[in-house]
């Protein structure tokens, strides 16, 4: 060994010792190499400490202008059973090879065929040791053979061992960096995790954290599952500011195919993978959603890493680039480290979120349940003995214990809503609440979000996420009050819940299912309705499961004196009034009556007699002056129930002086929705003007 080799071999070990960066010292040695050897590509390749797999450390082409580093497939590790560098792990030493004769044993390797296409001839490879240990090796390819001499190759047997101290070094340093990498990455996505609940909110924070460390365009978490579309659990893009945004619905906008699309990448990532460049372009003939994502949104490399994977269902971290060489292994290992505190943050925020909702929802539940109780205080069960009650008690015990659907059928004020109650508190579902809607107090774009709740935002107005009936009965008993004042709309809606017990809110994705038990009352002949087109058979035949009628106060006439008893009992406690005798004209008056308005105006009828009456009987102020029916016999026909609804509507109209609304009409009097009954005055040819229409 001459001097200049002394001198080249002391300036490299000195260059080592000073130098950190691989890019630097790689293009130090590379400089010197080529004073000695003449070459004109240079590449360093690394093994694991198995000989397993390999890596290209780093690269150079002498005459580019720039230093060309490995693209992400190059930085990959890869097998080394089944290549060519498998001959040189085996008799590792200073060799030189012919290019050609290496295509002819080799033709696919990739790496001899871009090497050809320079139109290299020439392979120089020397062995990198450590401590006797074999980390890689220095592969020189040149155009033509160069002359080396036994001292030559001995020369870079010694430049190798200096080579290699170099490489571990700068792995060591490398793997440090990483780890400090990954320790930050930790810490601060950590902070994120803890900075908040909710979900929007935590997630574009962990998005902008990772993309600190990680450089994306897209950061997704999706739950898969098999042969269904893909749940968003959090998706952000970036915008053209360089920051992320919410990902909403509306970019599916044109998208006819989505869930069969999403559907198809099921197993994708079931293993940690990037995909970069051609890699991640033969993807895109496979994956239409890839596809898709490349064609819309410029995408052109994916890194993807489960988080947890079962047999039909996979939730996936993904982040996504438009530069093809983006991803890399070490950015992969990152990711996978982040793992345990990603997946605790989303079970954590299951966990929260369902939390919230059962709050929410016993909250609700509660102011139910205390307009329940207020309103169970007016009927604390059914009074009256008549045979037709005893048979509406005997169907009520018979199907209240069972989870099928009834229909309450009878006039306005027979009492349907005490039926559904009596049928819930004798349900094994009387620990649940009774949830209750009138379908015909509110306005039919209001009803919806009643039923089945709204997201916030999905609608002028919706300031908050509002949870629906449905949803507050999950477990418990809905009672549809007014069910054929539905429009029809809403009715296919509702037929669904019956049919699949899932429906989703207004403005959500979300199917939520529900267990409520449903119970159905009208005053309306469905069977009616259902003929002139304004209610759907499938969903008449869906709530007539099992019917229940309740009789009119006109056709249970023993009722009448049981019934007049117990209201008076409770007003005369509950006003501190004392208790009044009754008139033998007055309780035949009361029993002859036809009693339109059902229990509910006999019940109002002797409320307005304990408050009104001062002397030792009760007074019935006005009520004897209100038409008698004569009872039919065989020579006088029965009044239609139409005409007997007109008739029954025009007095509630003499006393409030043909006020409908109000607190003194004759809506509030008859207990009926102000516009229904506008609805039935037109249909029934009755003016608001009294005497006019008669």
């Amino acid at each position: 060994m001459n001097n200049q080799d002394e001198s080249l071999l002391l300036y490299l070990n000195e260059a080592i010792a000073t130098t950190r960066s691989k890019e630097k010292l790689f293009k130090i040695v590379t400089e010197k190499l080529r004073l000695i050897f003449p070459f004109d590509s240079v590449a360093i390749i690394t093994f694991d400490n198995a000989l397993q797999y390999k890596r290209i450390f780093l690269r150079d082409l002498i005459d580019s202008a720039t230093t060309l580093l490995p693209d992400s497939a190059e930085a990959e590790q890869t097998q080394i059973a089944g290549t060519p560098i498998e001959l040189f792990v085996r008799d590792p030493h200073v060799q030189q090879l012919n290019l050609e004769d290496l295509l002819v044993e080799y033709p696919e390797y990739k790496p001899f065929k871009r090497l050809h296409e320079r139109h290299m001839v020439n392979l120089t490879v020397a062995p990198l040791r450590t401590g006797g240990q074999l980390v890689g090796l220095l592969v020189m390819a040149a155009r033509r053979r160069p002359p080396f001499s036994p001292d030559d190759m001995l020369l870079l047997g010694k430049i190798s061992s200096v080579v290699a101290m170099a490489v571990s070094n700068a792995l060591a340093f490398e793997e440090v960096a990483r780890q400090e990498r990954q320790k930050s990455a930790q810490l601060t996505i950590n902070n994120a995790l803890l900075s908040s609940k909710n979900r929007g909110q935590l997630f574009h924070a962990v998005a902008t954290e990772l993309d600190r460390v990680v450089s994306c365009d897209y950061f997704g978490l999706r739950i898969q599952r098999r042969m269904a579309a893909t749940e968003s659990f959090a998706e952000f893009a970036k915008n053209e500011q360089g920051e992320f945004t919410v990902l909403g619905a509306d970019r599916w906008e044109g998208v006819t195919d989505r869930e069969t699309m999403q559907a198809e990448t099921f197993g994708l990532f079931t293993e940690p993978s990037v995909h970069g460049g051609l890699d991640f372009l033969e993807l895109t003939t496979r994956y239409r959603m890839l596809r898709y994502s490349a064609e819309r949104h410029g995408m052109r490399a994916i890194l993807g890493v489960p988080l947890w994977v079962e047999q039909d269902q996979l939730a996936v971290l993904a982040l996504a680039s438009k530069r093809p060489d983006n991803f890399t292994v070490a950015d992969l290992e990152l990711v996978r480290s982040l793992v345990p505190q990603i997946l605790l943050a989303m079970q954590n925020l299951f966990a929260f979120e369902q939390i919230e909702a059962l709050r929410a929802q016993l909250e609700q539940e509660k102011t139910y349940l205390i307009d329940e109780i207020n309103t169970s205080a007016k009927f604390e069960d059914f009074v009256g003995t008549s045979a037709v009650m005893q048979q509406v008690q005997t169907r009520i015990r018979q199907v209240a214990a069972t989870d099928t659907t009834v229909l309450i059928q009878g006039e306005t004020g027979t009492g349907k809503e005490l039926v559904a109650r009596a049928l819930h508190n004798l349900s094994p579902r009387r620990s649940r609440a009774l949830i209750k809607l009138n379908c015909a107090a509110l306005p039919a774009q209001l009803i919806e979000s009643e039923l089945f709740g709204h997201e916030k935002g999905s609608f002028t107005g919706a300031v908050d996420r509002r949870i629906g009936k449905f949803e507050l009965a999950d477990g418990g008993t809905i009672f549809l009050d007014e069910v054929g004042e539905l429009p029809l709309e809403l009715q296919a809606k509702l037929l669904r819940v019956l049919q699949e017990k899932e429906f989703e809110r207004i403005g959500g994705r979300r199917v939520i299912q529900s267990d409520a038990r449903v119970i159905a009352a009208t005053n309306r002949i469905l069977e009616d309705e259902v003929a002139a087109g304004r209610f759907r058979a499938d969903l008449y035949y869906r709530l007539n499961v099992f019917p229940i009628r309740l009789p009119a106060l006109r056709e249970r006439p023993d009722d009448i004196e049981p019934l007049m008893r117990h209201f008076l009992e409770r007003f005369t406690k509950q006003m501190g009034k004392p208790v009044r005798g009754l008139r033998e004209r007055d309780l035949r008056a009361l029993r002859q009556y036809g009693w339109p308005g059902n229990v509910r105006e006999l019940e109002h009828v002797l409320e307005q007699a304990v408050i009104v009456s001062e002397g030792p009987f009760l007074e019935f102020a006005g009520f004897s002056a209100r038409p008698v029916p004569v009872p039919p016999d065989t020579n006088t026909p029965l009044k239609t129930l139409k005409d007997q609804e007109r008739d029954h509507i025009l007095a509630a109209l003499r006393q409030t002086g043909g006020r409908v609304s109000g607190p003194t009409g004759a809506a509030l009097l008859l207990d009926i929705n102000p516009k229904t009954l506008e609805a039935r005055m037109k249909k029934l040819g009755i003016q608001r003007t009294i005497g006019v229409a008669e």
